[in-house]
């Protein structure tokens, strides 16, 4: 069921996110830097980032294959569940985004 994968793959994102927000610092002039320091200086930091940036990637997968699962099964019928799910699908994209550019990057200002 990839309602209950979606489900771990949030309590995955959230426990992971909340370490990684123990030692970043949200300075526009420093976010890179703390990046770097968690992902080299943090016991196992790097393998959290790995895990949150993966897991969003999963999360996404398993988010695209529920949808193509609702298509098949014909869920769209339900509209009231269908638009929650849709908007649900926009939140988590939004969410996404705020997260790709958080670490003020290069990637972060194409």
């Amino acid at each position: 069921n990839f309602g209950s994968l979606l489900g771990l793959c949030l309590i995955t994102q959230i426990l992971t996110g909340l370490f990684l927000a123990m030692h970043y610092t949200s300075d526009i002039s420093t976010a890179f830097s703390s990046v770097t320091h968690i992902c080299r200086n943090v016991n196992y930091g790097w393998l959290i980032r790995n895990i949150h940036a993966n897991g969003a990637s999963f999360f996404f997968i398993c988010i695209y294959m529920h949808i193509a699962r609702g298509l098949y099964y014909g869920s769209y019928l339900y509209k009231k569940t269908w638009n929650i799910g849709v908007v649900l699908l926009l939140l988590v994209m939004m969410t996404a985004f705020v997260g790709y550019v958080l670490p003020w990057g290069q990637m972060s200002f194409w």
